[in-house]
């Protein structure tokens, strides 16, 4: 199976993207983001719609508009006078609807967009695999090197502010990462699955894990297992990728979740 470069990319590209949308994921699902991952997915999906349909560059194109989207979605979810999440179902209908509008206005269907809606990892670029390497190396890093602080800012940001921690800065920085790693994640495993390999590693990580570093750590240990596990059973089975590795996130949780229940007993 290793010996095709399509799946050698395939598995750089799933493994780094399903790592670091698990680490995000955990950040996000403790602050009670869980389902921005879904709606950014769909803003992603419209804007790759319309950058398709105007011969733009679809990659370059969206990155931009899901930031925007990202930190007006994190941005409102502070504001107590507005429902997150009903802003969010707003986000994802009207993107998602747009996207289908601008496809029916081309001439003919255009295959690229299946690709983003279900995911095409198989087809990753070599572009991509570096896109995707840089942007790797960056959220690590950023994870080490800020460790404490985005600890501080994940569980109270009131407190972080207390402390002299610039809790604006971390939320711009985290709506960008997330941005990107959704725009990245709709290429492995298109825009209607996307939350599951930022939502899935995570709950799995706070079933076995005690500690928020442990989370990280169990949230990215599982997604390199489920994207690993998820590649090679859709190459043996003829099965979509990105569903695989979806289903291979589910069957991770409910083990962890027996796990739970027999260690109780």
């Amino acid at each position: 199976m290793l010996s095709y470069a399509f799946i050698q990319k395939a598995l750089i590209v799933g493994v780094l993207t399903g790592v670091i949308a698990a680490v995000l994921g955990v950040s996000l699902v403790l602050k009670n983001y869980s389902m921005i991952g879904d709606g950014l997915s769909h803003v992603g999906f419209g804007a790759f719609a319309i950058a398709i349909s105007l011969g733009m560059a679809p990659l370059y194109f969206s990155i931009p508009v899901v930031i925007v989207a990202a930190f007006f979605t994190l941005k409102i979810s502070n504001n107590k006078k507005i429902n997150a999440d009903g802003m969010i179902a707003l986000l994802s209908s009207g993107a998602l609807s747009i996207g289908v509008m601008a496809t029916s206005l081309t001439k003919g269907m255009n295959v690229d967009i299946y690709q983003f809606m279900f995911g095409s990892i198989l087809a990753t670029t070599s572009a991509e695999v570096y896109i995707t390497v840089a942007v790797s190396i960056f959220v690590i890093l950023y994870y080490i090197l800020f460790y404490n602080k985005i600890f501080a800012v994940t569980f109270d940001e009131t407190f972080s502010r207390a402390i002299g921690i610039n809790v604006n800065f971390y939320r711009v920085i985290l709506s960008v990462i997330t941005a990107i790693v959704i725009v990245l994640g709709m290429r492995v495993i298109g825009a209607l699955l996307i939350s599951g390999l930022t939502i899935f590693p995570a709950l799995t990580s706070f079933r076995i894990a005690k500690s928020f570093k442990g989370s990280i750590v169990a949230s990215a240990i599982v997604a390199f297992v489920s994207v690993v596990m998820g590649v090679i059973i859709s190459f043996f089975l003829s099965t979509p990728t990105g569903a695989t590795i979806v289903v291979s996130n589910l069957f991770i949780y409910i083990l962890a979740v027996i796990y739970g229940k027999v260690r109780k007993i």
